[in-house]
């Protein structure tokens, strides 16, 4: 078990998982992508902290959840980037991006979402299910 940098306990280390055999498509569900989520949250290759300062490096698994929360703000904004150049609101730029610019970045959100999930838990695809069947009771 690691915990936070405030010392809470924050589940088991994630632990890799199958590689997937297909991609996410309207009838697959997000379990293969979210098998996929180890691949495209692999840590940088050089050993070098990206992050100089006191505190641990990206060896330590509060970093990297933490990053990679922080990286999902990153995203959203990037999506509303987007919607601003697709309503061409923006007075520099004008229309700078299309709506499958924003369809692209949504997708984008939804992946590094499934990479901050699948950091905090190794086990992902059943955590999101549950809580889909739990906004879908809630809804009704």
């Amino acid at each position: 078990m690691h915990t936070w940098l405030d010392g809470h306990p924050a589940g088991p280390a994630p632990t890799p998982g199958p590689a997937p055999t297909s991609g996410l498509g309207p009838t697959s569900g997000p379990g293969p992508a979210l098998g996929a989520a180890p691949a495209l949250a692999a840590t940088p290759s050089s050993g070098a902290d990206p992050l100089p300062g006191p505190g641990p490096g990206p060896g330590f698994p509060e970093r990297t959840a933490l990053l990679r929360i922080l990286k999902l703000s990153e995203e959203v904004g990037e999506v509303a980037e987007a919607v601003i150049g697709a309503y061409g609101h923006n007075p520099r730029k004008g229309a700078s991006h299309t709506w499958d610019d924003v369809r692209a970045e949504l997708c984008d959100v939804i992946i590094t979402a499934m990479i901050a999930l699948r950091t905090l838990t190794p086990d992902a695809p059943a955590v999101f299910a549950a809580h889909l069947t739990h906004v879908h009771t809630r809804s009704r």
